[in-house]
């Protein structure tokens, strides 16, 4: 997991309010710096090696540097919350409680339903990446249904002491109950890590109402003694003193993998902040345990055609996603841990092609290439 390398940072708010005053230099300042710029008097040396060093140097004046209108910029700050006033939030009843479901596009058209990883809910697992360019045009062609696990949403308030948090199994049931309510007869699946798995069990037990999968990160097999045992240790620390430092560096390790800090810093620091401020403890230690608690999916790959029908297996179409840096890798695309904020375009491209070769119409944002001509008439 990645340590802490106990860099100190300081804030904007640090510095005073002189950070945010203009730099544009008025006629006068720009005037005075000229001439002082222009004086000839070099300094004077104080050893033999500075006095050659000094010689070396061109005695003539130097040009002026046009220091007017330069603005001081701030790139845009990335918040995890909710942005977009087009995402209709409903709830929906299940058997096993309310769950929160956030509805994005048009409804007549083919559905995607997403489910998020642990610590996550639709806002911070998706939004940026249903925001990227390319996600944007493909929502012209779909509607897409973000599933809340119980609790996990936005603001949730801390689920009561003698509730029974569903197994993996109850919360894929669940989505049932999310088809009921919007009246869907099938979706394509997008999930990531614990989402991916409850996706999963939910088209082994339904496979007429998914029409496809997209899997990150996903797991089918059950948890190995080494990760019981760290995540028995974070529930217990979640329900007991809240967000230690030691749940926080294993949630980032959980979605990022080695060297986060070195591949993108800023990327790391908006998780930090979201895990410590945002997560609701008691809940995330309530999903945290049912998944430890899953069970494998006793998925088995046969090759012989005429034994298919008779082997447990996903019978839907699947495109599998990892990062190559994402510790579930062993269970790729490069350079990444979390691949919906690291590597967006890519998981786009692969996304919107795997669905043209599914059948679907998907529209693209890149301009298609013109062959050059060249000048004059052709026989």
């Amino acid at each position: 997991m990645p340590a802490n390398n106990g860099t100190s940072y300081r804030s904007l708010d640090d510095l005073g309010e002189n950070v945010y005053k203009s730099t544009t230099i008025v006629e006068q300042t720009h005037q005075t710096m000229s001439q002082s710029v222009n004086k000839k008097n070099m300094p004077t040396a104080a050893c033999p090696e500075e006095s050659a060093l000094l010689g070396t140097m061109p005695s003539d004046s130097m040009d002026d540097i046009e220091l007017k209108n330069i603005q001081l910029q701030f790139p845009a700050l990335r918040y995890l919350s909710k942005d977009d006033g087009s995402v209709r939030e409903e709830r929906v009843e299940t058997d096993k409680g309310i769950l929160v479901v956030a509805v994005q596009g048009n409804r007549a058209k083919p559905a995607i339903l997403t489910y998020h990883d642990l610590g996550l809910n639709y806002i911070s697992s998706f939004q940026a990446f249903f925001n990227y360019i390319d996600m944007r045009v493909l929502l012209e062609n779909f509607c897409v249904y973000h599933v809340n696990a119980p609790g996990q949403e936005e603001g949730a308030p801390t689920l009561p002491f003698d509730y029974v948090y569903p197994t993996m199994d109850e919360l894929a049931q669940q989505l049932l109950f999310v088809l009921g309510h919007f009246g869907l007869k099938s979706v394509i699946g997008f999930g990531v890590g614990a989402g991916a798995n409850i996706l999963a069990r939910f088209a082994l037990a339904h496979p007429s109402k998914v029409n496809a999968l997209c899997l990150i990160n996903c797991i089918s097999t059950q948890a190995g003694w080494i990760e019981w045992g760290y995540q028995k240790l974070n529930v217990r620390h979640l329900r007991s003193q809240g967000m230690t430092q030691g749940v926080l560096d294993y949630l980032m390790w959980h979605h990022f993998g080695r060297g986060t800090e070195e591949r993108n810093h800023d990327l790391a620091q908006v998780y930090t902040n979201y895990f410590e401020r945002k997560v609701n403890p008691t809940n995330l230690a309530l999903f945290i345990d049912s998944y430890v608690r899953r069970t494998d999916l006793n998925i088995n790959r046969e090759l012989d055609p005429t034994r298919k029908k008779d082997v447990p297996t996903l019978k839907v179409p699947i495109i599998n996603i990892t990062g190559a840096l994402s510790p579930h890798v062993d269970d790729t695309i490069s350079d990444c841990g979390m691949v919906l904020e690291e590597q967006p375009g890519k998981v786009s491209e692969a996304f919107r092609l795997f669905l043209q070769g599914e059948g679907y119409v998907v529209k693209s944002s890149r301009k298609p290439l013109t062959p050059t001509t060249s000048e004059g008439n052709c026989n």
